[in-house]
């Protein structure tokens, strides 16, 4: 009995380990793909200002002329 309580114990510990591993293994690079995300909306902030800048300079200068 207790040679059956020790094998199941200590088949618990590796599915638990294992299990532990798998999900460490999924969270890499989490913090890259954040990064870029921000990134990427970074950069299309900046982009909708140059634009709506750029149409009020282009707008203002026909006006001049």
């Amino acid at each position: 009995m207790r040679f059956l309580a020790a094998t199941l114990h200590t088949l618990g510990l590796r599915a638990l380990d294992a299990a532990e591993r798998r999900t460490a293994r999924d969270e890499r690079g989490s913090v890259t793909i954040e990064q870029v995300l921000w990134a990427v909306a970074l950069i299309a902030i900046v982009g909708i200002v140059v634009l709506a800048i750029r149409t009020y300079v282009t707008a203002e200068a026909a006006k001049i002329t």
